[in-house]
This record gives C-alpha cells, sequence and structure tokens, in this order.
C-alpha cells in the first residue's frame, strides 16, 4: 500500500481523535472534580447533535455557528443536572449513582426515539466534500475545521481551569475538598460549573460529529462506551489524558478501517484498553 495512501488514513485518525478528545474531556473533568462516573455522557452529546441536525434542517444554519448557543445551552443543562440531581447523590454509594444516571442515560434514548424515529439523520454542508492538499497529502476540510475547533475549545477549558479564579477553585475542591470546605468554597456550586464545563464540552464536541458522522438515538450508548474507554487509557481525571487518548482511538479506527475492515473498528479499540488495562492500569497520562 502507497505511504501516501498510509499517512492519510492516519492524519484523518488524529483530526478525527481530536473531536472523540474533546468528547471524553468533559467525562473526565466531571470525573476528576466531582468524583461521579456520568453514564449519560454520550446521550447528553446525541442530544447535541440532533439539536443541529433539527437547526440545520429548519433555518439552514451551519453546525458550527451552533457551537456557542449549545455549548451555552448545554452548559445551563450540566449545572441544573448536577445541582437539582445528581449533587444529593454525590455521598451516596458508587451503585446509587451509577443507576441514577443510567436511568437519566435510558430516559435521553427513549425519549429521543419518541421525538425522531429510528432512522439516521445528518447535516449535508456545501464544504463537505471539500479537500485541502498539502503535498502527497490530501484531507478532508471538514476534519480539518472539525479538528481545530475541538483544540480552540480544549484551550478555552484549559485557560478557564488554569487563569479564572473560579477555575482555581474548582482545582482546589479536586485536589482537598475538605480544605475546600474549611475555607468557605461552595462546593455544591463548584460541582454544578464543573458538571456544566463537562457538559458544554459534549454539546460543542455533538455539533462537530454532526458534519462528520450519521446520528441515530441508539447512538448515545455506544458514545458513552466510547467516551470510558479513551478516558481509560488517557488516565480517568486527566485532561491531557483525555485528548492524547482520542487521538490514539481515532488512529486506530482509521487503520482498522483500512487493513482490516471497518467493522473491526472497535475490536482495536478494545484491544488497546486490554493492553493498557494489563500494563498501565492507571492510564497513559496518569499517576498510580
Amino acid at each position: 500500500m502507497p505511504i501516501d495512501a498510509i499517512a492519510n488514513i492516519v492524519l484523518s485518525g488524529i483530526l478525527t481523535g481530536l473531536v472523540y478528545g474533546l468528547m471524553a474531556l468533559g467525562l473526565s473533568v466531571i470525573y476528576g472534580v466531582v468524583r461521579i462516573v456520568n453514564f449519560a455522557h454520550g446521550e447528553l452529546m446525541t442530544m447535541a447533535m440532533y439539536a443541529a441536525v433539527v437547526v440545520f434542517a429548519f433555518a439552514g444554519l451551519d453546525p458550527l455557528w451552533m457551537i456557542v448557543p449549545v455549548a451555552a445551552s448545554f452548559f445551563g443543562l450540566g449545572y441544573l443536572l448536577q445541582r437539582g440531581l445528581i449533587n444529593p447523590f454525590i455521598d451516596r454509594p458508587e451503585h446509587s449513582q451509577f443507576m441514577l444516571l443510567l436511568a437519566v442515560a435510558l430516559v435521553l434514548v427513549n425519549g429521543l426515539l419518541i421525538v425522531f424515529g429510528p432512522d439516521a439523520r445528518n447535516v449535508q454542508v456545501d464544504y463537505a466534500l471539500d479537500s485541502v492538499e498539502i503535498g502527497p497529502l490530501l484531507i478532508d476540510k471538514v476534519r480539518i475545521i472539525c479538528a481545530v475547533v475541538a483544540l480552540a475549545t480544549c484551550a478555552v477549558l484549559f485557560g478557564i481551569f488554569r487563569y479564572t479564579s473560579f477555575g482555581k477553585a474548582i482545582r482546589a475542591c479536586a485536589d482537598n475538598l475538605l480544605g475546600a470546605q474549611v475555607v468557605g468554597l461552595n462546593v455544591k456550586h463548584l460541582y454544578a460549573l464543573t458538571f456544566g464545563l463537562g457538559t458544554a464540552c459534549v454539546g460543542v464536541a455533538g455539533c462537530l460529529l454532526t458534519l462528520l458522522v450519521d446520528v441515530t438515538p441508539v447512538s448515545g450508548p455506544a458514545y458513552t462506551l466510547l467516551a470510558f474507554i479513551i478516558v481509560i487509557i488517557g488516565g480517568l481525571g486527566s485532561m491531557v489524558g483525555a485528548l492524547a487518548g482520542g487521538v490514539l482511538i481515532g488512529v486506530s479506527e482509521s487503520v482498522a478501517g483500512l487493513l482490516i475492515t471497518p467493522s473491526a473498528k472497535s475490536m482495536l479499540s478494545f484491544a488497546l484498553l486490554i493492553l493498557v488495562l494489563a500494563f498501565r492500569p492507571q492510564g497513559l497520562f496518569s499517576g498510580k
């Protein structure tokens, strides 16, 4: 096989993997601070994908223009979900948290099935078939745009946690919960802000993925599982690990689709997960 074709496939996987990484970053941020696993993560992203599809169908608005309003809306949704529903379960056993968020996921999936039916939906923008030629490489314009937006969103999130006062307060809660409570930080409010930021990430990722793949109501569980694979490979709670894990999974899917068969993409992803769990169970970018 020509080296140019392999390079194109790998680069395509890297660009798609950055969007996957943004999706998983939301899950990693929520767990890293709130210490609760959002089992409705992929379902929330499916909601964002349908929001972009519906607005495009009725108003012809490009999903890229929907990123800011969807991110703002999903931030509010995540804040309310955490503050009103999840906060009372923070100190409860993990199986109670699991059942709660699994119930939320089932409600979302079946609600989308009732409203939209089982058929796949997509968005066809004018530049969907455009490509950018860089030497021997021929790269899809859509993937480049999605990767750039994903990186920009990650940079904004990093900046929020590094330089803003409430971002530093959120990090304090993650590092030392008791100390944060002693100095008077409103932990419940900060947890809700964190959940809102994580949900905003999946809102942006959902808008981007509508440009790359079709969406169905049952896509949610698959994306939840994919997000888990990525954060476990990268390191649960590690923001850098989420991006690196997304890129690794994106490349593995592209290579598997090229060298084996497209249906083998998940097989290779799970093989990577098994290897990481066997030899570095804390993840590639996480401490012991």
